[in-house]
């Protein structure tokens, strides 16, 4: 089967790239709200895009009714956010702040989500999370007709939970993969869960 982009509907166009695109990081994104307390809200349009300076990119869309999505407004705001990588006992709770809330009401109220300080930045993280990191705004972009909001953060920390961390042989930082536990998106309600990991070395 050939999916012809250019002669379907966007909406099909996004159902079509949802679901072949795939596994895709989920950016677990917290920002502070004008009042004080965080939104929290999931994007699974995310990756790193570059070491020097280390950043990362979220593509944010905007809401039903056409206003910027609160992640938007807070991060423009206020410059800084802290991305989480959630993990599968977490995928429920993760999924549920998705749902479109008034701007300035906190998805934190309405589930068990507790913070902690994240040493040496601004916002704090998640506390049950296993990897967070602290990001401050680079630049944003905006692209398409909607428009949709590319937003670069640069990373300034990374929290990794200590019990996925070791050093290889040659004193380098190693992250276990499987210890971390991630969920990765997939098309519609679907997400996956961490399998076999293959390794397979690079030709020298």
């Amino acid at each position: 089967m050939i999916l012809d982009f250019d002669h379907m509907p966007s909406s099909e166009v996004y159902h079509a790239m949802t679901q072949t695109l795939v596994p895709r990081p989920v950016a677990w994104v917290l920002t502070e709200n004008p009042d004080g307390d965080y939104n929290l809200a999931p994007f699974s349009f995310f990756n790193a895009i570059t070491s020097k300076p280390p950043l990362v990119m979220l593509s944010v869309g905007k809401k039903p009714d056409g206003q910027f999505k609160d992640t938007r407004v807070n991060i423009e705001a206020r410059k800084v956010f802290t991305i989480h990588l959630a993990h599968r006992e977490l995928a429920q709770a993760m999924t549920q702040t998705s749902q479109v809330l008034p701007h300035g009401q906190s998805e934190l109220t309405h589930l068990d989500l507790p913070l902690t300080d994240f040493e040496g930045f601004a916002l704090p993280r998640l506390a049950d999370c296993r990897v967070a990191m602290a990001c401050e705004l680079y630049e944003i972009k905006e692209i398409g007709p909607t428009p949709q909001s590319l937003i670069f953060g640069q990373v300034h920390k990374v929290f990794v939970d200590d019990r996925a961390v070791s050093l290889d042989d040659k004193e380098r930082l190693r992250v276990d993969a499987a210890a971390l536990d991630p969920i990765g998106r997939l098309g519609g309600n679907e997400y996956v869960t961490f399998g076999e990991v293959l390794t397979i070395p690079r030709p020298q």
